[in-house]
């Protein structure tokens, strides 16, 4: 644990580095660096509470440090400006870990697509299974959602494996989507009438 002393210290020689790498001296990034690194790393994992990413996050934080410094102009500790960038940088990775899909480690797609359906929706209780719903769209639009939706590959990754651009997968997509949900209400109006019957 340093004294409030030896952190002020700090403070000042990290700052100076600062603003000398800034000027292009390669050791002065080396020593601002080596500085800091151990202090990033606590706080990101403090943040994160992933120590498995602290590193990842770390390192991100540098390299955006980094290609960011030439704004540094020294009005706060070198410390304090590179903690901020550290936060914006794990705010980042859940903001993108939040809008990419979950992997499965199964291949069983169909099994556990219908298994995680809540009981509840309208049509799954009454036979209507997501296989057939799956079956009646487009080959292109199957497979887009499939792929991004219930396996979680990334739309980009999905537009490799389908040799089409990336725009064009979100909009299969999306008309998978709302073909589905017109699938589902449909077999919603269509459940009183045989009730009936």
């Amino acid at each position: 644990m340093r004294t409030r002393d030896e952190r002020a210290a700090l403070d000042e020689s990290t700052t100076t580095w600062a603003l000398a790498a800034r000027a292009g001296d390669p050791e002065a990034v080396e020593n601002f660096v080596r500085a800091l690194h151990r202090d990033v790393r606590h706080f990101v994992t403090y943040l994160s509470a992933d120590p498995q990413a602290a590193d990842d996050l770390a390192q991100d934080t540098f390299l955006r440090a980094l290609g960011s410094l030439h704004r540094f102009e020294g009005r706060s500790s070198a410390r304090t400006w590179l903690l901020s960038i550290a936060r914006r940088a794990v705010i980042d990775s859940y903001r993108h870990a939040s809008a990419r899909p979950r992997l499965l480690d199964t291949d069983d797609w169909r099994t556990v697509a219908e298994c995680a359906q809540e009981r509840g929706l309208p049509g799954f209780d009454d036979g209507v299974a997501l296989t057939g719903l799956l079956d009646a769209l487009p080959a292109e639009r199957r497979e887009a959602f499939v792929l991004t939706q219930l396996l979680g590959l990334p739309y980009a990754e999905a537009a490799e494996l389908s040799d089409c651009p990336v725009g064009t997968v979100r909009s299969r997509v999306a008309r998978a989507r709302s073909a589905l949900i017109q699938s589902l209400h449909e077999a919603d109006r269509a459940e009183p009438l045989s009730a009936a019957a």
